[in-house]
């Protein structure tokens, strides 16, 4: 049947109407309502809320290492390499592995793991709903872990333990599950950015890792949380970055094909490190023992390690800063780096509480600077921050996070961007 001129125009203009309307409902969730002004108001809170955790979290370590290693009571900030205990110094991480194994089955079992699934299970299994004790608990548990030795960072727990503070103040309020799980996400990346000063790419963690969306509705209060926190930081703990160094030479584009070269020996290292995880939790899993006292055996190879290789044990920024001041080369770089894999991997598959940022900085600093030695242009540090960028982005597969925290962490990068030959 034919059809008029008008019903053909009326049609179309259908058309047009509906298309609208779909695209309309498309775009519908990166526009936004004043429900961003309540979270943002609430975001505020829980930065103000992490900041504190994180400066409770990081006041905790350095007394109990204090305690384990000096038999002091202090919180002034200390290293494990210097303690004077020899051969008893492989019982400390034993002790207190056996400490969080009890902690683990009679508290709660979430504080095992290195923070980041836990938050990702609350997330997506748990309607971003996650249980008051395990505030308590997650940083307690990684403070004895890292203040007795264990080859962690605490970045994983603050963010375990801010996401939880957060996702405790929403649900005291009548929010939806999308609005939890924003509150949770603004929590862990307030937390990281008051720990390593790194607002960015706390920010950046959160969309890569933990939010699955870029959208206003969840963005703009997750940036609040973490910049509320970066400030509160300087106050509390001091201003940033925590690894300053001095810039670094101009550099131009041909050096890019280094850098190339370092991102694939980390890839590499990167798919070594992760299977070798994966051994080591295949290997506990199989044991006929109690998941309880997994930590413990784990905790052993931790203990021996840091006797012939002091350094792996605690958090190691020291090692860090040092690896991007390009004090470490050689021989002393290869002992790290194996060394630390080892019983990091074997300390994480064991299921004990820690994290995995400063371990994956070291490695992957560890790497750049052993590259360094065949590479003729820039200095060690510079190759050891990029190994960091690149460990850190392949394992964790947020090449975005890893490389703005790289240049947050340290002011040696915008001086090279500055001054870069732009030949």
């Amino acid at each position: 049947m034919l059809q008029t001129n008008s019903e053909i125009s009326d049609g179309a203009e259908r058309q047009l109407a509906d298309r609208g309307s779909l695209a309309g409902a498309a775009l519908s969730d990166f526009s936004t309502d004043r429900r961003v002004l309540v979270l943002s108001a609430m975001a505020v809170v829980i930065g103000i809320i992490s900041s504190f955790v994180a400066y409770a979290l990081l006041w905790l370590i350095a007394v109990i290492t204090n305690l384990a290693f000096f038999q002091r009571f202090s919180a002034t900030p200390a290293v494990p390499p210097g303690h004077h205990l020899g051969a008893w110094v492989i019982a400390v991480p034993v002790v207190g592995a056996i400490i969080i194994g009890l902690m683990a089955r009679y508290g709660s079992e979430k504080i095992r793991g290195h923070g980041i699934p836990e938050a990702l299970e609350a997330i997506l299994l748990g309607r971003s709903k996650i249980q008051p004790k395990v505030a308590i608990l997650k940083p307690i548990s990684a403070a004895i872990s890292i203040g007795t030795g264990g080859p962690f960072g605490a970045e994983g727990p603050i963010i375990m333990t801010g996401g939880a503070f957060g996702s405790i103040f929403a649900q005291q309020f009548h929010l939806t599950a999308a609005e939890r799980k924003t509150l949770l996400v603004a929590g862990a990346a307030a937390g990281m950015s008051a720990v390593f000063a790194t607002p960015v790419a706390a920010v950046l963690l959160a969309v890569e890792l933990l939010l699955f969306e870029w959208k206003p509705r969840s963005f703009i209060p997750v940036t609040v949380a973490a910049i509320v926190a970066s400030a509160l930081r300087v106050p509390l703990l001091g201003a940033g970055p925590i690894f300053p160094i001095p810039a670094h030479g101009s550099i131009s584009g041909s050096e890019l094909l280094f850098a190339a070269g370092v991102g694939v020996l980390a890839g590499f290292g990167s798919g070594a490190l992760t299977n070798l995880v994966y051994a080591c939790e295949d290997f506990f899993q199989k044991l006929p023992l109690h998941w309880m006292w997994w930590p413990a055996m784990g905790a052993v190879v931790v203990g021996l390690g840091g006797f012939f290789e002091p350094r792996v044990l605690g958090v190691g920024y020291d090692t860090i800063h040092g690896l991007l001041r390009g004090d470490m080369i050689g021989v002393a770089v290869i002992s790290l780096m194996v060394v630390k894999a080892i019983v990091w991997s074997v300390a994480l598959g064991s299921g004990t509480s820690g994290g995995v940022l400063a371990p994956l900085l070291i490695l992957g600093g560890a790497l750049g600077a052993l590259a360094a030695q065949w590479i003729p242009v820039g200095d060690a540090g510079l190759w050891a921050m990029t190994g960091m960028a690149a460990m850190m982005g392949g394992t964790m597969r947020s090449p975005l996070t890893a490389t703005i925290f790289a240049v947050e962490l340290n002011t040696g990068i915008f001086s090279c961007i500055g001054h870069a030959d732009m030949r």
